[in-house]
């Protein structure tokens, strides 16, 4: 006759489709009832109305019926009292006291930070991060992204995320998950269409939410999206993070190039590393000839990298005549070959060590 035991060693292999872990370490399951090869179930979820109970219902269901001796199962799906959501909470921050350290920010979190800057909007800065991100994410990094320009946000845009909105329970937000790749940006938190009308002090809190209030999970590596120049965000970020490291995006052109550096000099004086640079809109390549075209000028990115003493990582092409454009890139073509070849100097430069790879195409 089956036990109690063996349904919850059975169901430590469900996980929440949201935080990646087993519903029994996160006592979700409630109740346990055994009638001859008749199994009872009661999973409690942390919101009513989960789009993913069915996910989950249908995952208890099929590892329990697999079970030697059940031979028949009720799945009861209920919510979580406010006391069994604390305790959820809890479980999920790994710690008892929210005044501590955000785990993300904790000494011992391994995880490492990478801040994408520019020095002028209009040079492609975010489509760079998401392209890199989900490129990342592909090679078998476990990566989330911080949409940091508060006021200019994009990133779900360009991830094409329109309407989804993140979970909340309580105090804690769940990150999106799009491409392999965990993202966090205030377009999820203001209607649509509407300014975000604030002065410095409230960026900086917001960007400190994203750091303590929002769930990561496993990332080891955490982009972040920083709004173009040098103002308020930027310098927040150089002092929460001062084990961040930096990329820096150009375009070809001369004054792009010109402010770029600045961006970069920010960044050096905080002691944060410049890892490289990457010159976006580079070249359009003619799909039948083969001929570049360099319609923005050649050499912003080489003047960028020898003025901050690093290197070019990539040269990122326009779409070719015969493309759409395009902010994800298709797997295939040859920008998405360039990300991908980016990715991996990124990988070498921060040490990142790898997990599997991702099944996101």
């Amino acid at each position: 006759m089956v036990t109690k035991e063996d349904v919850l060693a059975a169901l430590r292999d469900v996980e929440d489709p949201e935080v990646h872990k087993s519903i029994v370490e996160l006592e979700m399951v409630r109740r346990v009832e055994i009638e001859g090869a008749h199994v009872t179930v009661e999973v409690a979820l942390t919101i009513s109305g989960c789009p993913l109970r069915h996910t989950i219902e249908r995952a208890v269901r099929e590892k329990l019926l697999a079970l030697d001796g059940v031979a028949s199962v009720d799945v009861i799906i209920g919510n979580m009292t406010d006391e069994e959501r604390a305790r959820f909470t809890e479980k999920l921050r790994g710690r008892a006291q929210p005044q501590e350290a955000p785990p993300l920010l904790r000494e011992d979190a391994g995880v490492q930070f990478l801040a994408i800057a520019s020095g002028k909007g209009g040079v492609g800065k975010s489509t760079v991060t998401a392209n890199l991100a989900r490129a990342l994410a592909q090679a078998g990094v476990r990566v989330g992204v911080i949409d940091a320009d508060i006021y200019g946000f994009s990133l779900p845009g360009i991830f094409g995320v329109q309407q989804q909105r993140p979970t909340v329970i309580d105090d804690l937000i769940l990150p999106i998950e799009v491409e392999g790749v965990k993202l966090i940006s205030m377009h999820f938190f203001v209607p649509p269409g509407q300014p975000v009308i604030w002065r410095g002090p409230m960026l900086g809190k917001m960007l400190r939410n994203f750091f303590s209030e929002v769930h990561w999970g496993d990332v080891e590596l955490v982009l972040l999206d920083l709004p173009p120049g040098t103002g308020d965000v930027a310098l927040d970020v150089h002092q929460l993070l001062p084990r961040c490291k930096e990329l820096i995006v150009t375009t070809p052109q001369a004054n792009a190039a010109e402010v770029a550096v600045r961006a970069g000099a920010m960044a050096l004086r905080t002691q944060h590393e410049v890892i490289g640079v990457v010159e976006n809109m580079s070249y359009v390549e003619c799909g039948r000839c083969g001929e570049r075209m360099y319609v923005f000028g050649r050499g912003g990115g080489a003047r960028v990298a020898e003025a901050l003493r690093t290197e070019v990582l990539a040269e990122v092409p326009l779409a070719n005549l015969d493309q759409q454009p395009a902010s994800l890139f298709a797997p295939g073509s040859r920008q998405a070959e360039v990300y991908r070849d980016l990715a991996a100097r990124v990988i070498e430069k921060l040490g990142v060590r790898l997990s599997a790879p991702s099944t996101v195409r």
